[in-house]
């Protein structure tokens, strides 16, 4: 074969990749640009809705009833600031320790891999699902709604996040760090404290953020377990109020008023979400 041969053929391959390269660029652009229109359009009509229905009696009064006039949601703006921190302060403890455990010592034994793939499994569920068998577990059987088994619906849906963060967070950490500590004589519990757990401490952390992102606008489990109150309370063992509950309410309601609350709740909802996840990447990208 000639050598004009060879350099033809390898013209046409050249063409033939660079063809295949443009239409893979053409069809990703695409997709990204197809997937920020609607992002772009969703926060735009959140802006310009919600913002139009933000005041200070949004903050200050209680959700009002029917055909009134005036009202707010500070009742359920603390409901769920209440069962997100509570959700938050029962699940991180139990997800990180679990995390710690399936990366330092439940690599390869059965109950290690029992527990990830429990943790798969609860991480894909759906939130009803979830909503629904704390209604089972707890609601039923004390013959009640309360604000108690909305905490522990949440704490169900932070766990396995914080689980598979952590897990994954500890993983990465090079084996050289805990050798020269275990080569220090520094006990295996005060490796993990110290080392790992301290290393990993960012991406730990923004684990913890973004499932307190997630269960901030869960509804569903929130329905079968809190459901919602009219009035201020803090107590636990009441119904209590939620942003995402009353938004679902309020959003199919027939008054104005209400839908105009709904929309600053989901601005608010927004704007809470959009924080956290910047805090987290910030956060991330400061302590790597």
């Amino acid at each position: 074969m000639s050598i004009g041969t060879l350099d033809a053929s390898r013209q046409r391959i050249y063409a033939r990749r660079k063809a295949v390269n443009a239409v893979a660029l053409a069809l990703s652009l695409g997709a990204m640009a197809f997937g920020l229109f609607w992002l772009a359009w969703i926060l735009f009509e959140t802006i310009r809705l919600g913002v139009g229905g933000l005041s200070l009696a949004v903050f200050t009064q209680m959700t009002p009833p029917p055909q009134a006039e005036t009202g707010g949601l500070a009742n359920a703006i603390a409901g769920s600031l209440v069962m997100v921190l509570l959700a938050t302060f029962v699940g991180t403890p139990i997800g990180v320790l679990a995390g710690v455990y399936l990366a330092e010592y439940g690599q390869g034994r059965w109950l290690g891999r029992v527990t990830m793939f429990i943790n798969d499994i609860l991480l894909s569920a759906p939130s009803i699902v979830i909503g629904l068998f704390i209604y089972t577990v707890i609601v039923t059987r004390f013959k009640s709604f309360s604000a108690f088994a909305g905490v522990l619906a949440l704490a169900l849906i932070v766990i396995p996040v914080v689980v598979r963060t952590t897990e994954n967070m500890l993983s990465l950490i090079p084996n050289s760090l805990r050798e020269a500590a275990y080569a220090l004589g520094t006990p295996k519990w005060k490796v993990i404290l110290a080392v790992t757990l301290k290393s990993a401490q960012a991406g730990v952390i923004t684990g913890v953020l973004l499932a307190v992102a997630r269960i901030a606008g869960e509804t569903a489990p929130l329905l079968f377990t809190a459901l919602s109150n009219q009035f201020w309370t803090l107590s636990l063992g009441e119904p209590m109020a939620s942003l995402p509950v009353i938004i679902f309410k309020f959003a199919m309601s027939p008054y104005e008023n209400w839908r105009d609350l709904a929309w600053a709740g989901v601005f608010i909802i927004t704007v809470g979400v959009l924080v956290l996840n910047i805090l987290a990447r910030v956060l991330f990208r400061k302590k790597s």
